[in-house]
C-alpha cells in the first residue's frame, strides 16, 4: 500500500498566461539574475585591464588606485541598485561618483561629499588645469591632482558605460566600444609603442565580460579556448604591425611607461601649487666641450595664464639646421664648440646650450625658432647626438645698466594681463629704488635668493588660502621649488616693464676629472630670461638652491659685488629645504615646514602618492568579493546545519534531509513546486536530473522515511539519513556543476534578486520563487 498523500498545503491559483518575453515592470528584458553578483565583478575586471595602458601616459601608482576606487564604487552600486529597479542604476552610478570627486578633490563640499556651487568651481579648475597640462604636456604626465581627477572622472564614467551595456541590458559584446575608448586614449597620446602586456590585458578584460551570458557560462572551458587565441592572435597581428614597418603602437619590448625605449621628456607646463614628482635619476645625456658651465636649454614658455602659470606656445617658423644661424643676442660673447650624446631623451624639443649659431644632427627634421631661442621638430624624437656651436654672452653689469633703445622683441613678452594687482605692488616695492630694468631683475632675483630671503627651496608648495596661487607663494607660503620661483619672478618682472619669459631645461650637471659631464633627471630645472636692448636674453635664476647647481653668469656676480652684497661664491648659504620658514603674516595660517627634497621624493602626497586610496580601493573591492562569496557561504551553511539535523535523528531530521534534497535540486536547475508530494517531488528530481541506480534508490528510500516521519510518526533513527542525503547530492551535482550553482545558488536568493528572471514557458514544472515557505509534499501538520 502506497504511502498516504495529502493535498498541498496552499495550493497556488492557476497564474495568468505570462505575455512572451515579458519582464517584470521596471526591468530590462532578459537581463539574467545572476549578473547582479557576476555583472559588477566583470565589469571592474574589464574596464581595469582595459585601462593599464594608461601607465604609458600617467606617471607612478597613484592613478591607479584612484581608477580602481571609482570603478569598484560604480560597479558595487550597479550591482545594489539592479535588484531594485533598472532604470536606477545610471542615475544611482552617477551619484555615487560625483559624491567621490567631491570628497576627494575638493575642501567645500556640504558635509564634505555634496557638491554646491563652490564644489563645483573647483572641479571645474581642476579639469581646466589637467586640459593645459595634457595640452603641454609630454606623456608620461605626473599623477598631480588634476590629472587625478579626470583619470577618476574618466573610468568611473566608462565604468557606467560598461555596466550599462554588459549587465543592465545584457548586451556584453556591445561593451567593447567604451572599453575600445579606455585603450585608445593612450594609444592616440603616447608617441612611442605601447607595453605589449598591455594589449594582453585589454583582450582579457573584453572576454571576461563576453561570458557574462547564461549560455556561455555551461561553456567556461570553450570560452576561455576562445579568449586565449583572440589573445595570441592580437599579439601576432601586433608584431606583424610592427615587422612590416607602421608605425603601430604596440611595443615589443615590455616598456613600462614613457616611450618605447624608455626615454624622458620634459614637461613644459609649469604650476604654481602641486609637487614635483621625481623617480629615481636617470642620465639624460653627455656632454664634452663645455668650458663654462651654463644651462642647457630645452624650451621657453611665452605665455602665463593667471592661476594656472606657464605654458608653451606654437613656435614660430623655424631655421632649417643645415647652416648657420642667425644669432638672438649681441655684444661680447665666448665662442664654444660642445659635442652632445643622447643618453634617454625623448621630446619636441632638442635642448641647446647658450644662442646656438649652428648644430649638426641626423635627423633633417629639426628646425631653429629664433625668437624663441628653441629647436624644434613637429614629432617627439631621440636625436642620438649633435655638435653645437654657440656664442655664451658675456656683457658686463654696467654694460646692462646702460643698456637703451626701443623694445623690438614681441610685445607678447610684456603681457601680464589677469595678475593680481597684489603681485604688481609686490613688485614695484621690491624694485622700488631700481633704476633700470636690469637692477630692477638684479632686485627681484634678490629679493628670492638674497642672504636675508623668507624664501626656502622645497619639492612641495605650501597650502594656500588667498585665491591666488601666485599671492600665496610671494605672501604666505614662500616655498616651492624651480618652477614657482621662475614663473613668479617673469610674472614681476612683466609687472615693471621689463621683458622676460621662463627658461625649461637642465642645470650643467656633474663634471668628471675629465671635463666631461652628465646630466640627469634630477638636473630639470626653469629659470627666468630677460631681454635688454642690445643684448637679447639674458639668464636670471630666482631659485634659492642650496646643493651648488644654480649658475649665475659673470654679469649678476659682478652687480652683487657692485652693490656691496655677498659675491656668488661666497653667498651665505640658504637655509636646507627642512627649515622652518618664517613666521607668516599676521592672521595668516601657518605653513608646514617644507621636507627636504629627498623626503618630499619618497614622501607621497594627499593628492597624488598617499595610501589611503589603495587601502579605500582595497576595502571597495573586498566588498564586492563579500557581496559574490555570501550566497555561497550561506549555502554551504546550510548543507552543515542540515546535514547535522539529518545525521542526528528524531525530530526535523526528516524535514532538513528533504529540504537539503530539494535545495540541491534547485540549485541545479530544477525546482519543485511546493504543491508536488513526496513521492512526485522523489519521481521528477529522478526524471530531470537523469538518476539512475543506487543514487535513485537512495532517493526513494530517502523519500519512504520522509512519509514514514511526517505521516506515520516514526522518527528516523540516527545515521540513517545522512548517507541517501549525501548520494542523492553527489549524484545530483554529477550532472555539472554550473558557475552559477557555485556562486549564486538558487536556493539561497531572494526572489528581490531572483525576479530578473523569468520561469521557462515550456517548463510546467518550474516556479518563480527562490526560496518557498512550504517544503514540497510537507503537511500542515506533522505527527
Amino acid at each position: 500500500m502506497s504511502a498516504p498523500t495529502r493535498p498541498p498545503v496552499r495550493p497556488a491559483p492557476p497564474p495568468a498566461a505570462p505575455v512572451p518575453d515579458a519582464a517584470p515592470a521596471g526591468r530590462t528584458p532578459g537581463a539574467p539574475a545572476w549578473t547582479v553578483v557576476l555583472g559588477p565583478v566583470a565589469t571592474a575586471v574589464a574596464v581595469l585591464l582595459a585601462g593599464t595602458a594608461m601607465s604609458s601616459v600617467v606617471q607612478g601608482a597613484a592613478w591607479f588606485a584612484h581608477a580602481a576606487v571609482a570603478v569598484v564604487l560604480v560597479s558595487l552600486v550597479g550591482g545594489l541598485l539592479l535588484p531594485l529597479r533598472a532604470w536606477l542604476v545610471a542615475p544611482g552610478q552617477l551619484l555615487a561618483l560625483v559624491l567621490l570627486v567631491t570628497a576627494w578633490f575638493t575642501g567645500s563640499g556640504v558635509l564634505g561629499v555634496l557638491p554646491g556651487p563652490s564644489a563645483f568651481a573647483e572641479l571645474s579648475g581642476l579639469l581646466g588645469g589637467a586640459g593645459q597640462q595634457i595640452d603641454s604636456g609630454l606623456p608620461p604626465v605626473a599623477a598631480s591632482p588634476e590629472i587625478l581627477l579626470l583619470v577618476t572622472l574618466g573610468f568611473g564614467t566608462i565604468a557606467i558605460a560598461v555596466f550599462g551595456l554588459a549587465v543592465t541590458v545584457a548586451a556584453p559584446a556591445a561593451a567593447g566600444v567604451p572599453l575600445l575608448v579606455v585603450f585608445a586614449v593612450p594609444t592616440a597620446l603616447q608617441p612611442g609603442l605601447l607595453p605589449w602586456w598591455t594589449v594582453v590585458a585589454a583582450t582579457l578584460g573584453y572576454g571576461v565580460l563576453l561570458l557574462l551570458r547564461p549560455d556561455r557560462l555551461r561553456q567556461i572551458p570553450a570560452g576561455a579556448a576562445v579568449v586565449a587565441v583572440a589573445v595570441v592572435g592580437s599579439l601576432l597581428a601586433g608584431l606583424l604591425a610592427s615587422s612590416v614597418g607602421t608605425s603601430g603602437r604596440f611595443d615589443a619590448t615590455g616598456g613600462t611607461g614613457g616611450d618605447a625605449d624608455g626615454s624622458i621628456g620634459l614637461n613644459p607646463f609649469t604650476s604654481l601649487r602641486g609637487q614635483l614628482t621625481r623617480s629615481e635619476p636617470r642620465p639624460l645625456f653627455g656632454v664634452r666641450g663645455l668650458q663654462t658651465p651654463t644651462y642647457l636649454r630645452a624650451l621657453t614658455l611665452q605665455t602665463y595664464v593667471p592661476q594656472e602659470g606657464w605654458k608653451a606656445g606654437r613656435p614660430l617658423p623655424g631655421v632649417p639646421l643645415t647652416g648657420p644661424l642667425p644669432p638672438s643676442t649681441s655684444g661680447p660673447a665666448a665662442s664654444q664648440d660642445v659635442q652632445v650624446e643622447n643618453l634617454g631623451f625623448r621630446d619636441y624639443w632638442l635642448p641647446v646650450f647658450g644662442d646656438p649659431t649652428r648644430i649638426a644632427v641626423n635627423s633633417p627634421s629639426w628646425a631653429y625658432d629664433t625668437d624663441g631661442g628653441i629647436v624644434y621638430s613637429e614629432r617627439a624624437q631621440s636625436e642620438d647626438g649633435w655638435t653645437q656651436s654657440m656664442r655664451l654672452p658675456e656683457p658686463s653689469a654696467d654694460q646692462l645698466r646702460a643698456a637703451s633703445g626701443p623694445t623690438t622683441v614681441d610685445r607678447a613678452y610684456l603681457d601680464a594681463d589677469g595678475v593680481d594687482p597684489r603681485v604688481t605692488a609686490i613688485a614695484r616695492e621690491v624694485t622700488a629704488g631700481a633704476t633700470t630694468p636690469f637692477d630692477r631683475a638684479m632686485a627681484l632675483e634678490d629679493h628670492f635668493t638674497g642672504p636675508g630671503s623668507p624664501f626656502t627651496y622645497s619639492l612641495a608648495t605650501a597650502p594656500g588660502g588667498n585665491g591666488d596661487a601666485l599671492v600665496d607663494f610671494l605672501t604666505r607660503g614662500r616655498t616651492g621649488y624651480c618652477e614657482q620661483y621662475a614663473s613668479a619672478m617673469a610674472v614681476m618682472l612683466r609687472a615693471v616693464d621689463v621683458p622676460a619669459r621662463v627658461a625649461v631645461g637642465f642645470t650643467a650637471g656633474d663634471a668628471d676629472g675629465s671635463g666631461a659631464r652628465t646630466i640627469t633627471t634630477e638636473d630639470a630645472h626653469a629659470w627666468v630670461e630677460a631681454w635688454f636692448p642690445g643684448y637679447g636674453w639674458m639668464t636670471f635664476d630666482p631659485t634659492p638652491l642650496a646643493d651648488g647647481r644654480t649658475i649665475d653668469p659673470a654679469y649678476v656676480q659682478q652687480a652683487r659685488e657692485q652693490d656691496g652684497g655677498t659675491p656668488a661664491a661666497e653667498q651665505t648659504p640658504q637655509p636646507e629645504p627642512s627649515a622652518t620658514p618664517p613666521p607668516p603674516e599676521a592672521g595668516g595660517p601657518t605653513p608646514e615646514p617644507p621636507p627636504t627634497e629627498e623626503q618630499a621624493a619618497d614622501q607621497p602626497s594627499a593628492a597624488t602618492g598617499s595610501w589611503w586610496p589603495l587601502i579605500v580601493a582595497l576595502l571597495l573591492a573586498a566588498a564586492v568579493l563579500a557581496v559574490v562569496l555570501t550566497p555561497g557561504l550561506w549555502r554551504r551553511h546550510q548543507y552543515s546545519r542540515r546535514a547535522g539535523l539529518a545525521r542526528a535523528g528524531g525530530d526535523g531530521a526528516a524535514a532538513a534531509a528533504w529540504d537539503e534534497v530539494l535545495a540541491a535540486s534547485r540549485d541545479h536547475g530544477v525546482p519543485v513546486p511546493a504543491g508536488d508530494t513526496v513521492r512526485a517531488a522523489a519521481d521528477r528530481i529522478t526524471e530531470r536530473h537523469g538518476l539512475s541506480g543506487r543514487p535513485a534508490e537512495a532517493l526513494r528510500e530517502l523519500a519512504g522515511r520522509v512519509e514514514a516521519s511526517w505521516y506515520g510518526g516514526m522518527l528516523p533513527e540516527p545515521g540513517t539519513l545522512d548517507g541517501p542525503v549525501d548520494e542523492v547530492r553527489t549524484a545530483i551535482a554529477a550532472g555539472g556543476t554550473s558557475l552559477r550553482a557555485r556562486v549564486l545558488p538558487a536556493s539561497v536568493v531572494p526572489e528581490a534578486v531572483r525576479r530578473g528572471r523569468r520561469p521557462s514557458d515550456d517548463d510546467p514544472t518550474a516556479d518563480d520563487g527562490a526560496a518557498d515557505t512550504d517544503t514540497a509534499g510537507e503537511p500542515a501538520e506533522r505527527g
